[in-house]
């Protein structure tokens, strides 16, 4: 019998993805940025999505109701509607929608292009505007990541694939047994069934680096790398991959990094970000948060 990988967003998002399988029923939310000054949160029973832009005390704007996921990408915010239509704006956060699909389980952004997994397994990618038509990539998706010129699935069966170049360039197998990919500029990272985290740097073939076991959530900015591990701690390092990691937060459901920022949300529903060092204070975001995402 197939089983489904059931990634929701926020914590459940990393505890739920340990039910691996075929392709999700909700695929895994795209929740870290390439540096970006956007902070997006869905908060509530209504499930309104809301942004700010700039500092960490900018105000909120609201965008969207009943939304399932939202993540963030340099002047584009994108969303599902629990209705299964995709939604993405570019430009100010008060920038109109244009309808991207329908029958969609998760979205991805990244630069120009932005991704799609629909509820029948298939994954397309566009580039360039948002009218622009898809590319289907793959069928039997679980999770699609972007980064840069890189696009990476998660198949049936825990298969992670990685290609780099145009939307038609070869897929290269980078990993099994997978239940979370992640990207960010030359490097891959991969949670696997035995919540091992590995990450490398470089080209696809690279070799591999073991980040630590406990591993739930696995997060990649920049030289910055976060976990979230089976006791709820929040970890975070910065520059090589055998850097030290730096305690972050307790009582974590999900964590985010993007550039020198890093959110996490906590088990209260209350959402943190702090700007710097991995050292520096963190700033009260919202509360009754149930995800949260950066640029």
């Amino acid at each position: 019998m197939r089983r489904h990988k059931i990634c929701a967003v926020a914590g459940v998002l990393a505890g739920a993805a340990l039910l691996s399988g075929a392709y999700a029923s909700t695929a895994s939310a795209t929740v870290s940025g390439n540096g970006g000054n956007r902070i997006g949160v869905i908060r509530g029973s209504g499930t309104v999505a809301i942004a700010k832009e700039g500092p960490l005390t900018a105000p909120w704007t609201t965008e969207f109701s009943g939304v399932k996921q939202v993540t963030l990408s340099g002047n584009r915010i994108g969303i599902v509607a629990k209705n299964g239509y995709a939604w993405v704006k570019e430009g100010s956060l008060s920038a109109p929608w244009t309808l991207e699909s329908t029958g969609v389980e998760q979205i991805a952004l990244s630069g120009n292009r932005i991704g799609v997994v629909r509820t029948n397994g298939d994954a397309l990618v566009k580039e360039g505007t948002l009218s622009a038509p898809w590319t289907n990539q793959h069928a039997g998706v679980g999770e699609l990541e972007l980064s840069g010129n890189r696009i990476g699935i998660v198949a049936v069966g825990g298969t992670a694939l990685v290609k780099e170049g145009t939307l038609s360039a070869p897929w290269t197998t980078v990993n099994n047994s997978v239940i979370q990919l992640t990207l960010s500029g030359n490097r891959i990272g991969v949670l696997r069934s035995n919540n091992v985290a590995y990450v490398k740097e470089g080209t696809l073939s690279a070799p591999w680096t073991n980040e630590g076991s406990s591993v739930i959530q696995l997060e990649l900015s920049g030289n910055r790398i976060g976990a979230l591990r089976t006791n709820n701690v929040a970890y975070v390092k910065e520059g090589t991959l055998s850097a030290p990691w730096t305690t972050q937060y307790s009582n974590v459901i999900q964590i985010a990094l993007s550039g020198n920022r890093i959110a996490v949300l906590a088990r209260d529903g209350n959402a943190w970000v702090k700007q710097g060092a991995l050292s520096a204070p963190w700033t009260s975001m919202n509360n009754q948060v149930i995800q949260i995402a950066l640029s």
